[in-house]
């Protein structure tokens, strides 16, 4: 079983960012936490800061891999393109978020991703990249 993650723009700075909103772990800590967790799952971790990175990410394995877990980050709110890239892979996404997004400002209420993925997690921590890994594995 293969799952990739996929962060996208300001979540390479997770622990030290807005910790009231994101907590104090950055997340190369919390994906050692992970692959203790599920050792006979292969988990990739790709974070990227640029739209068409992760476009290209998802292209590159969106036909080979069991999962993906994605948070977006604020291109969720605003990226067409990824949602066009989803929506022309074969394997499932989760698409993923550590606040409640709906208990912040009003813009990030709306996904462009949600229609093409399988399901969306918000608001509990890291924990959320657990639990959308959890429905993968259903």
């Amino acid at each position: 079983m293969k799952i990739q993650i996929i962060n996208g723009p300001n979540l390479n700075l997770l622990g030290v960012r807005e910790k009231s909103i994101y907590g104090n772990t950055n997340f190369e800590t919390y994906l050692d936490e992970l692959k203790k967790r599920y050792p006979n799952i292969e988990l990739s971790y790709y974070q990227s800061n640029v739209e068409g990175e992760i476009i290209n990410k998802l292209h590159e394995i969106g036909f080979s891999y069991d999962g993906i877990v994605i948070n977006a980050g604020a291109y969720t709110h605003t990226s067409i393109a990824i949602a066009d890239a989803i929506a022309a892979i074969n394997t499932p996404v989760i698409e993923v978020h550590i606040s409640n997004v709906y208990k912040r400002e009003e813009f990030r209420h709306n996904s462009m991703l949600a229609a093409s993925c399988k399901g969306v997690i918000a608001g509990f921590g890291m924990d959320s990249y657990r639990l959308a890994i959890e429905n993968i594995l259903a």
